[in-house]
């Protein structure tokens, strides 16, 4: 997925992170081009020195293409602009939008093309999760810290994985299924669980490559 994030602050590079772990393409925006400067090579991500109210710039950081835009700028006005636009203009898909002052909670849903309000009160792990939809953000931003890939991969019913065990399964070494999701739903993993075709797998591996786990199932 294509992620844009609008605002370089604490909030804005933790969502990049996340979200850049997650093996997604991630743009992040700032008007202020010294943090961005000083964000260089420190985020796997595409760093861009803009306002994100203007639709020019929203536009060059990719917004036509965007699965998901969250504004997190330190602004209520600014992030209910970026918002406005991303929906009306860009027709993103999912538009979260951080909330930093209350009274202004009840500008912040569809008529400004906001789908996700988030309160700035909120726990930082919270407001990920808020904004970005994900429920597995706190195990995605701690593995990343520690250098560990995270791995998906889907059953078809020409993998070589389906309807094996996963205890039949030779794993590079350093690497366990996190869960595997049936029908739309995780489950917790157990050795004798029997792998169907439309299985989608949450691997994670400080040693192996996408390519090694690929093999293993595919």
């Amino acid at each position: 997925m294509k992620a844009l994030i609008a605002g370089a602050g604490r909030l804005g590079t933790q969502i990049a992170q996340v979200l850049a772990a997650a093996r997604n393409e991630v743009t992040l925006v700032d008007v202020d081009e010294d943090r961005v400067a000083s964000l260089a090579g420190r985020l796997p991500v595409r760093l861009l020195a803009g306002d994100a109210c203007d639709p020019a710039v929203l536009e060059h950081a990719g917004a036509l293409t965007a699965g998901l835009l969250v504004a997190t700028t330190g602004d209520d006005e600014d992030n209910l602009v970026v918002s406005l636009l991303a929906k009306r203009r860009f027709a993103v898909p999912r538009v979260a939008a951080r909330v930093n002052e209350e009274e202004n909670t009840w500008l912040f849903d569809h008529r400004w093309g906001v789908d996700t309000a988030v309160p700035a009160a909120t726990p930082l792990i919270s407001l990920i999760e808020e904004a970005t939809g994900a429920t597995d953000t706190v195990a995605l931003l701690r593995l990343s810290k520690a250098g560990v890939d995270v791995i998906e991969t889907a059953i078809t019913p020409r993998s070589r994985a389906a309807g094996r065990t996963l205890a039949e399964i030779a794993l590079p070494e350093g690497t366990v299924v996190a869960t595997v999701v049936r029908e739309g739903r995780p489950t917790v993993p157990a050795p004798g669980m029997r792998l169907r075709p439309g299985d989608e797998l949450l691997v994670v591996s400080h040693t192996a490559t996408e390519g090694e786990i690929h093999a293993a199932f595919q």
